[in-house]
């Protein structure tokens, strides 16, 4: 059973994957590609968007120094890297950009899709104008009710999961995490719990996504936003630090 000591490292370790994720950033994200939708898609794409983060960041927990190591890369390597891209992600997030390029990536996905569904019943305008003719028509009548049939777009791998749930930065703090506690198992399994929490909490924000956007203020959100950037900035300079400790003495 961890002692007080793990403990402390489990919850600073579940501070710096949350912060990475930013499931409460990614609210904002979720309701514009889900926009229009059932609550029941909805209920799926959040579901199916966590469970497939979840097993992404594990197979890069379990897997990634092995990975790194067909490339000749070494752990010191990796968190002196690892740790400049959380540093760059800390100072996005203390400047507000982070929550713009989500957004405006969001958006241009969400028009993607509706320009491929537009393309998709541009072909029939045709068969429309025969149905205002002829509304009696067996193939009218199935070409009227398609609109309505056709299922709304998964979103769920691409964009939430991929990049925005289990994105170069979650991953990259998967395997510093994982590299750190290397010679303990039980603190490795602690890392993996520590996933599974964060995307616990990424789900029940999803699924609360329409509660959530009503409730929490812009200003609120900045400064929740910029007081984990700077916990981020120290979290992502240690990991640097450790970084040439181990490399260079």
């Amino acid at each position: 059973m961890p002692d007080l000591s793990m403990l402390s490292e489990l919850i600073a370790a579940f501070v710096t994957l949350f912060v990475i994720v930013d499931p409460v950033g990614l609210v904002p994200v979720f309701l514009v590609l889900t926009q229009d939708t059932s609550t029941a898609h909805r209920r799926r794409m959040a579901i199916r968007a966590c469970i497939t983060s979840f097993l992404i960041l594990t197979a890069f927990a379990l897997l990634g120094e092995s990975l790194l190591g067909i490339f000749g890369i070494h752990m010191p390597a990796f968190r002196i890297s690892g740790g400049t891209l959380l540093f760059l992600i800390a100072l996005e997030m203390l400047f507000e950009r982070r929550g713009k390029k989500r957004n405006e990536r969001a958006e241009q996905v969400h028009q993607e899709l509706e320009h491929e569904d537009d393309a998709e019943n541009g072909t029939t305008p045709t068969a429309s104008t025969a149905a205002t003719a002829s509304p009696a028509s067996p193939q009218n009548e199935t070409l009227a009710a398609r609109p309505d049939e056709d299922e709304p777009d998964d979103v769920s791998i691409f964009p939430m999961s991929i990049p925005f749930l289990a994105g170069p930065g979650s991953i990259a703090t998967v395997m510093l995490l994982m590299g750190k506690y290397q010679d303990n198992i039980v603190m490795q399994t602690g890392v993996i719990t520590v996933v599974a929490l964060v995307m616990v909490c990424a789900l029940m924000m999803f699924l609360l996504s329409g509660l959530v956007a009503k409730r929490l203020s812009p200003t609120v959100a900045t400064v929740i936003s910029r007081l984990l950037g700077m916990i981020l900035a120290a979290l992502a300079i240690q990991f640097i630090i450790d970084g040439i400790k181990q490399a260079f003495f």
